[in-house]
């Protein structure tokens, strides 16, 4: 068995780890850790939202839609990601936030990947 491949199944290993699949916050002697860059396989009930709006971002991120309907917002603009394949990208310094209209399922790519941002539920 090689341990620096990793098989697994986004819907199924998402559970693991709110998501996400791959970043820093994996152990380090797991093929999936990085700190270049941070995937996530986000499935989304209706009406769930973030929190708080992601301020001061220090990443690059592209979220693409698999299924549903989800609106990513950004100051003074609000992007609907409504056909799969619909996509958003967006650079560091771009605060933001997001709504899921309709149960939604995204793959999102962030990099690089840095601690913080995290928002834990009280």
């Amino acid at each position: 068995m090689d341990d620096s491949v990793y098989v697994g199944n986004a819907g199924d290993d998402a559970l693991l780890d709110r998501g996400w699949l791959l970043g820093h916050f994996k152990d380090a002697d797991d093929p999936r850790h990085t700190t270049a860059v941070e995937v996530k396989w986000g499935v989304h009930p209706p009406g769930d939202q973030r929190l708080q709006w992601v301020r001061g971002e220090a990443r690059t991120a592209v979220l693409v839609l698999i299924s549903g309907r989800f609106r990513v917002d950004f100051p003074g603009r609000s992007v609907l990601l409504a056909k799969q394949g619909d996509y958003v990208a967006w650079g560091r310094g771009v605060d933001h936030s997001w709504f899921a209209e309709e149960e939604s399922v995204l793959l999102t790519v962030r990099w690089p990947s840095v601690p913080g941002y995290a928002v834990t539920r009280e």
